[in-house]
């Protein structure tokens, strides 16, 4: 009973959550990004115009691809793509798509997307779509870009499983925990020049100790005072929007990007194409599951934290020292979401929300496979991977996020502890 109360709560603090964010759009604008082979290309004019031909406004996309345009009203619009200023080794994948008819909704900021391909690689236009290869060649490639997402969210949907399983805490401010890890290989990479290999690692450290910090003169004061785990919910939604507009004060709302690995050429391998950086970093994000699941299984202070996670009263009178091994898990938790935060920066650009955008699907992942069980958030997480980006196939890229929910709600009506969380006596 105590778990469906917390799910519940958990649940209407992700709506407060949502509704307090600035993440919101203010207006129309029609934005977009340009890849190719998961690089960004840069230096590319688009031309936006209303349904009439009048011309509205452009844009010219910057080092990180994005592009953004905003329009008077809502509407639909002409985007219109300058293939004069593509690189010499980049052209459009469909030589009838460089013109597109945009729906915009009021208050909505509409997703463009212009299908690149190096040179040569063309198709003769859209009709090759239906073609039986490609069609079996796009869901590979969606595939391996579902299972490099659902590993980033692994990542963080187990620091958040191991605090819930032992604590029974909702954290909402564990996604400002991949923030703070991103931010830290940044300010190491970037502002001091060190190679991003070495900022990373430094990051991993300093995001354990931050979390060790949390517990130990934050989280930990509560719970020794007795505060309910709705009202410790409640209060790290209010800490996750203080420590985003500390990191929007320090960083600026503008995305930017790590000084390596940006510009990486693209190899296939097979119907897959991805950059080196992909494949390495699918690579560490596996391996670190791993050790720190099996750690969880093989070492003394995992059975500890398992027989917390259990029974506290009962670990605590056994000889257990509950609170050295709850913050022994928030250490490892702020250890794993740093590695996590500079992993989301690596695929894309860091900045100060980009904790927050990817936290509902951490959430998802948790549930999905488990509260409390890290194992678990590894399956649920690869799952909401996989569904986020092959329902693409199906739906627009702007509702690519519906799927894994779906999979979610329907997951939860057959098996409502997860797929591998187990049954409880209710009453």
């Amino acid at each position: 009973m105590r778990r469906a109360v917390i799910a519940f709560t958990a649940f209407l603090g992700g709506l407060v959550f949502l509704l307090s964010s600035p993440a919101w759009a203010d207006g129309e604008a029609l934005k977009g990004t340009l890849q190719n082979q998961g690089q960004p290309v840069n230096g590319v004019k688009i031309s936006v115009a209303g349904e009439d031909g009048n011309p509205v406004g452009d844009a010219t996309t910057g080092a990180d691809g994005k592009w953004e345009v905003p329009v008077p009203k809502a509407g639909k619009y002409k985007v219109t793509l300058d293939q004069s200023t593509l690189p010499k080794d980049v052209g459009l994948k469909f030589q009838n798509r460089a013109t597109l008819d945009v729906q915009v909704y009021e208050g909505s900021e509409r997703n463009v997307l212009f299908a690149l391909a190096p040179a040569g690689k063309q198709g003769e236009g859209a009709a090759q779509t239906s073609d039986s290869s490609s069609f079996w060649d796009r869901v590979a490639q969606l595939t391996f870009e579902g299972f490099n997402l659902g590993l980033i969210i692994a990542l963080a949907a187990m620091g958040l499983s191991l605090v819930f399983g032992t604590t029974g805490l909702t954290n909402f401010a564990h996604g400002e925990l991949l923030t703070f890890g991103a931010m830290c290989a940044y300010f190491f990479n970037v502002v001091i020049g060190l190679p991003l290999i070495v900022a990373a690692v430094i990051s991993v450290v300093i995001g354990g100790a931050f979390g060790y910090s949390q517990d130990r003169f934050f989280w930990g004061v509560l719970r020794r005072r007795g505060s309910s785990l709705v009202a410790m919910m409640i209060i790290s939604i209010g800490l996750a929007l203080f420590l985003r507009y500390v990191f929007l004060f320090f960083f600026g709302g503008e995305g930017a990007s790590f000084a390596d690995y940006n510009a990486q050429p693209g190899i296939q391998v097979g119907p897959i194409s991805a950059a080196p950086k992909n494949f390495i970093a699918m690579g560490i994000e596996l391996a670190v599951l791993i050790v720190v699941g099996l750690a969880l299984l093989k070492t003394r202070v995992g059975k500890a934290a398992r027989a917390v996670a259990d029974n506290p009263a009962l670990a605590a009178s056994s000889g257990i020292n509950v609170d050295g091994v709850i913050r022994i898990i928030w250490t490892v938790g702020g250890a794993v979401a740093s590695l996590a935060g500079v992993m989301l920066g690596l695929s894309q650009n860091v900045s100060y929300q980009m904790g927050f955008q990817i936290l509902l699907l951490v959430f998802a992942g948790v549930t999905l496979g488990g509260l409390g069980t890290a194992f678990g958030a590894l399956v649920g997480s690869i799952v909401v991977g996989l569904f986020i980006q092959l329902s693409t196939v199906v739906v627009p890229t702007e509702l690519k996020t519906v799927g894994a929910l779906l999979v979610l709600i329907l997951v939860m009506l057959f098996r409502p502890q997860g797929i591998l969380g187990r049954r409880e006596r209710i009453g």
